[in-house]
């Protein structure tokens, strides 16, 4: 065995030198690989073609000999192609050993037929066992990988982390630490908008909480990342938040979150929703029951009104407002006459008297009115 093993490795050193250094290193386990495979040609050389069924222990403990080849060879980062190339060259190797040796001892034609096909069946059986372990171990290393990324965007948005646990969590990750990030949620009932996210790429983060789905995108201020991520997800139900520093994060998420209710509530409804683009909504929205609150007071005055009159009297005190009393302005925005507009606003002015006239109180309709997206604007 160790002869044939040697012959073996010289074979590959020329064209696959890696997989002759495998060889080298894990030389136990590819030593009992190729005894038990011999033991199972000699056994089909004994007991006939069934052999293999009648011994079934070491042809089981063969599978997994091999499957933890496969394991290795993933854990070395070799290519698995490589391995099966070895295969079929140790399989023409040992059937060169094994005819010469039939011939020797003159076995009949039919045991020397049955003993090629058994090397061939073997050769694939166990390349398929190797290649099971290759890919069991390639999932194990993947999960854990994502497992160590979902760990790091955790920790960044815990709030509760010092730099040094970031970086040696960034290093477990493989991550490299950015100047800057960004949260990106999505609509957790959006399916497409959650495809969307897994397509960013292996350097966004991955967001993953009960109540949060979304990704953490690393260099968000780099020049043209955020258009560039407003364009790839057009259409798409999420929130882009602004790039900020990473001890930020935990800001970044809360801002996001909040943006991501408005969204949903119908206050915001671009696709995506840039919170950078719509902050001033976002800080003025924020507490609906706060907002509510200081409507029902600044439209006091309105409130015993037939709700017609009322709707058309707010309707005209938004438009004065972000027009900044142009009245002509109104006019057109409100697409009726500025004899309209002059009436509506006496009536406001006999209603409001000097309120209107006062900064505090104009600023209090802005923010109640210009802002309530929900109610027009």
């Amino acid at each position: 065995m160790p002869r044939l093993l040697d012959e073996v490795r010289d074979m590959l050193a020329a064209e696959w030198p890696d997989y002759a250094e495998f060889l080298d290193q894990h030389h136990p386990d590819v030593a009992e690989a190729g005894v038990l495979f011999v033991h199972s040609l000699l056994d089909m050389a004994e007991h006939g073609p069934d052999a293999d069924r009648a011994h079934d222990g070491e042809y089981a403990r063969a599978g997994l000999v091999f499957e933890l080849i496969g394991r290795r060879h993933f854990q070395d980062g070799l290519e698995l192609s490589y391995l099966l190339t070895a295969y079929q060259v140790g399989a023409r190797v040992a059937w060169h050993h094994v005819a010469a040796t039939a011939l020797e001892l003159e076995l009949e034609p039919h045991v020397l037929a049955a003993l090629a096909e058994a090397v061939f069946v073997f050769v694939d059986e166990f390349s398929t066992a190797s290649a099971h372990g290759y890919v069991l171990e390639q999932s194990a290393a993947s999960a854990a990988r994502e497992r160590r990324r979902e760990e790091l965007a955790e920790l960044l948005l815990s709030g509760r982390s010092d730099a040094l646990d970031v970086r040696a969590a960034a290093t477990r990750a493989s991550w490299p630490l950015p100047a800057d990030a960004a949260v990106v949620l999505a609509d957790p009932a959006d399916a497409d908008a959650r495809t969307a996210l897994d397509r960013l790429g292996m350097n966004a983060l991955p967001i993953r909480r009960p109540d949060a789905t979304g990704v953490i995108v690393p260099n968000a201020d780099g020049v043209g990342q955020l258009p560039r991520l407003a364009a790839t997800l057009r259409g798409r139900a999420v929130v882009i938040g602004g790039p900020l520093s990473l001890d930020l994060l935990p800001v970044g998420m809360r801002i996001a979150q909040t943006a991501l209710r408005l969204r949903h509530s119908g206050v915001l409804g671009d696709s995506p929703v840039v919170v950078g683009e719509r902050l001033d909504m976002i800080i003025a929205n924020r507490d609906e029951w706060l907002l509510s609150v200081l409507r029902d007071q600044v439209l006091q005055p309105l409130r015993d009104l037939p709700e017609g009159t009322r709707d058309r009297l707010i309707e005209t005190l938004r438009s004065w407002l972000w027009q900044m009393g142009d009245r002509q302005a109104i006019a057109h925005e409100l697409h009726i006459h500025p004899q309209t507009v002059r009436y509506r606003l006496a009536r406001l002015r006999e209603l409001y008297g000097d309120r209107l006239d006062s900064p505090r109180e104009r600023a209090r309709l802005f923010l109640a009115l210009i802002w309530d997206e929900t109610h027009g604007s």
